[in-house]
């Protein structure tokens, strides 16, 4: 579930990786050929894992892009109001294209909210989130509630697979409540996914075609933004672990409400199955968006621990056993929803940078170097 940015630099919502809020808009550092998309001076001078950067759109808010087994094409969510979105929308591209001057094709529906679309290995199918089935209209975003940031949790997500025309083939959940958020084994033969089911937010794995479906994870909170390592063996999700009484009560009020506030959240690791289960960083604020570095002994994730206001989010590194905590990213607003190539040779990430002081989260790709 992810929200498009509002006003002073929120929250994006409908993530599966859904973003925290940022509490305002800080400038950015200054780029004499900021407008030379695929020019190294989009990287900041402490950014020594880039070794190139290419902008992949230029309006809106743009994220979650995942790429195709076969490394060709990325599949992105996107709701800006150039291409006619009210709201996210699921968009195809080639790997060297960028969406400068022109519209990529939209492959959902056109209705409803979408969110998390993730390619399966036949490379001409995806699986994503939609609430169109309940209704085709954008659904009511409440960014706040008793004053706090908050990211919806709608009921009206359902879990669909959809041909790269825009067809869907198949509905893969249809239990009442949240079902979204779903990503896919590397080995090809599971997909990890959040519902409400149980009455909380938890992990649950399933089958291609939806069956065999499991529950993961089981601690009250909210369990989202999965995804496996590079073998299959195991999961990396971003959580809140409610603790006192009146954290207690909070969360499942706001749950009650179709709400939950994504302010304090921590990274957690475990096995495929749910075994083995750790908490990996104890950062405080908002810790998500993690995925796993190509060796799998690594986690790239989003961040503004550091931060004193809410901003700047930032990439980091940490190790699967919690040490050698790294800065990736300078910037100083936003970047997150970092997402390896498979071959390991580009990352595709979602960043503020370049965008003309707007609010406009754009995608980028870099190409990688250790």
């Amino acid at each position: 579930m992810r929200i498009p940015f509002v006003l002073i630099l929120l929250f994006l919502i409908g993530s599966c990786k859904s973003e925290p809020k940022k509490t305002e808009a800080a400038p950015e550092k200054e780029n004499t050929n900021s407008l030379m998309a695929g020019s190294d001076t989009l990287i900041y001078p402490e950014e020594k894992y880039f070794k190139s950067i290419r902008q992949i759109t230029f309006g809106g808010d743009n994220a979650e892009a995942y790429w195709s087994w076969d490394d060709k094409q990325i599949i992105f969510q996107s709701n800006n109001e150039d291409w006619g979105m009210e709201c996210d929308q699921m968009f195809l591209m080639n790997i060297d294209e960028n969406f400068k001057d022109k519209k990529p094709p939209m492959i959902s529906t056109g209705f409803g909210r979408t969110t998390c679309a993730y390619f399966l290995p036949d490379n001409k199918h995806y699986v994503y989130g939609s609430t169109h089935l309940v209704d085709k209209e954008c659904p009511e975003v409440p960014l706040r509630k008793n004053g706090n940031y908050v990211w919806p949790v709608y009921d009206s997500f359902d879990i669909f697979v959809a041909d790269l025309e825009g067809n869907i083939t198949a509905q893969l959940t249809d239990e009442v409540g949240y079902d979204a958020e779903a990503t896919v084994s590397p080995k090809g033969d599971k997909i990890v996914f959040t519902s409400d089911r149980s009455g909380d937010l938890e992990l649950y794995t399933m089958n291609l075609d939806g069956s065999d479906v499991k529950q993961i994870t089981d601690e009250l909170g909210y369990d989202g933004g999965a995804f496996f390592s590079p073998d299959g063996t195991k999961l990396i999700f971003r959580a809140s672990r409610p603790k006192t009484p009146e954290e207690i009560k909070k969360y499942k009020d706001l749950l009650a409400d179709g709400l939950v506030e994504p302010t304090e959240m921590e990274l957690f690791i475990c096995n495929a199955d749910g075994s083995d289960l750790k908490q990996l960083t104890f950062l405080g604020n908002a810790n998500w968006s993690p995925f796993f570095h190509p060796s799998g002994e690594k986690i790239l994730f989003s961040s503004n621990f550091e931060a004193e206001k809410g901003f700047p989010f930032n990439l980091y590194f940490i190790d699967i056993d919690g040490k050698n905590l790294e800065r990736v990213t300078h910037g100083e607003t936003f970047d997150a929803f970092p997402v390896f190539s498979n071959d390991g040779k580009y990352l595709a990430f979602s960043s503020n940078r370049n965008n003309g002081g707007t609010r406009d989260t754009n995608l980028f790709i870099a190409e990688w170097q250790e």
